[in-house]
């Protein structure tokens, strides 16, 4: 491949976002892709030798580091070593895998689960197993780039609903054929607002236009709910929800993606979904943190409470120096910057006052919506909630975001 032909339409697509990236670091812009040297208490870390506050991590429990959940992994690779013998339909699936399946199906109220090595890997893999061509699909307009590549990967006829919006969607649902298989999927808690989806409408809506319902709790699990089992808890609704997708990488502290239903659905997956066929499966340490992670949110459900606690004071805080969150009532907190040089901006002087915190910027998010997508976990002290509050306060003055 001659990499100096401007011709080639792949080479113009590179040589535009290399542009980008380069106007980025030029102006001490570029934040992305820091490595971490060592994590610490209290949701710190250390970056380029300095501690920083953490308001970027999506532990919202802060189980990271957890004692029981590490031993748990070190107890499996003394069993299991560190890898599997392949895929799971083969000679791949291991006593600890089968045991996480059944911590899930019992934490989410349903039959059986299936799991899988990463969560973007389970949407796109569930969606265009189940959906196909003459089928239709409705998904939310800002739901995770996962569904939609999911919904795109099936073949189905794909519709987009406005944001939240549930009048759209029922008319998007009116004019389908009443003959065809429907599938309505929407996050739970959406990645970069925050907000929560109207879920006893979009339960009511699929149950009145026979479509099935999937939700995705990556953002939900360990956030949503008196015990943080998620989004039907949080509002009382067991069993309304068809196909209930997670992740093992946020509040779970390990890696890959999960979906619980009825176990015809299950067994249906385990043998027709090609990222379960063809991949190899979950290390012995990850099915094992995740499996004793599910089982610490049960039993220490302060957790909750402290995280319920610090994003009432964090986005609290924030509206009180004129910050626009969005509609935000959970742990991912929109910080509204408008442009996205303004979010780079902001994000440099939070970085340089030790608060680490990231822009999200187009195509991310629509041009002029670009903002810090900050987190907020349990394992935030109070004080420290304060301190980055302040500093971003104070970065904010500076740039004229606020008075």
């Amino acid at each position: 491949m001659d990499f100096n032909n401007a011709n080639d339409s792949v080479m113009r697509r590179m040589q535009a976002l290399a542009n980008r990236i380069t106007h980025i670091k030029s102006q001490d812009f570029y934040f992305y892709n820091q490595a971490v040297e060592e994590i610490l208490p209290g949701n710190k870390v250390r970056v380029n030798g300095r501690v920083m506050g953490m308001y970027a991590s999506y532990s919202y429990l802060g189980l990271v580091g957890h004692p029981r959940i590490n031993e748990a992994a070190k107890k499996a690779v003394d069993k299991f070593g560190t890898g599997t013998n392949g895929v799971r339909t083969l000679a791949g699936t291991l006593t600890i895998h089968n045991e996480l399946e059944e911590t899930i199906a019992n934490f989410k109220h349903a039959e059986a689960a299936i799991t899988y090595t990463s969560g973007y890997a389970t949407n796109l893999t569930v969606i265009s197993t189940l959906m196909g061509r003459g089928d239709y699909v409705f998904s939310d307009k800002i739901n995770h780039a996962s569904i939609v590549d999911g919904c795109l990967m099936s073949g189905a006829e794909f519709r987009r609903f406005r944001h939240n919006d549930m009048a759209h969607l029922e008319g998007l649902l009116k004019n389908a054929p009443a003959d065809v298989s429907k599938l309505v999927v929407a996050d739970s808690v959406f990645s970069m607002d925050g907000d929560i989806i109207d879920f006893p409408k979009i339960v009511e809506l699929c149950k009145k236009y026979n479509a099935w319902l999937m939700i995705d709790e990556a953002h939900s699990v360990g956030v949503l709910g008196k015990t943080g089992t998620g989004i039907e808890e949080h509002f009382n609704m067991y069993d309304s929800i068809d196909i209930k997708m997670g992740t093992l990488s946020k509040t779970i502290p390990s890696v890959g993606g999960y979906v619980a239903g009825k176990k015809e659905l299950i067994e249906f997956l385990r043998h027709g979904s090609r990222a379960y066929i063809f991949s190899a499966a979950l290390p012995p340490a990850q099915a094992a943190a995740a499996n004793e992670s599910f089982k610490v949110i049960l039993d220490e459900p302060w957790r909750i409470e402290n995280l319920n606690r610090n994003t009432k004071q964090f986005i609290g805080g924030l509206k009180g120096m004129g910050f626009d969150t969005l509609l935000t009532e959970t742990a991912v907190v929109p910080v509204l910057c408008g442009e996205d040089d303004k979010a780079f901006a902001l994000t440099r002087e939070c970085q340089m006052n030790d608060v680490f915190v990231l822009p999200v910027v187009s195509p991310a998010v629509q041009e002029g919506m670009a903002r810090l997508r900050a987190t907020i976990t349990a394992a935030h002290e109070t004080e420290e909630i304060d301190r980055a509050m302040n500093v971003i306060g104070e970065a904010g003055k500076k740039l004229g975001m606020v008075k």
